[in-house]
């Protein structure tokens, strides 16, 4: 799996950062997402496909494979 957030579609909602905290987190100065681990292990990648379907802007994208 591969993972990609952009950040000019994100709105800082931060439930990406909810829903896989290892994975995502939020810049300090105005809460546009930041991508911690583009290849995530298997054991996120659940968390990380609810993230995705989850985010308002559809700013996280998921590459199977």
């Amino acid at each position: 799996m591969k993972v990609a957030a952009d950040q000019e579609r994100c709105v800082g909602s931060g439930q990406c950062l909810l829903t896989a905290p290892e994975v995502f987190d939020q810049r300090d100065s105005d809460a546009i997402v930041e991508l911690l681990d583009a290849e995530p292990p298997e054991s996120e990648h659940a968390a990380v496909r609810h993230a995705a379907a989850g985010c308002p802007a559809a700013a996280i994208t998921v590459h199977e494979g």
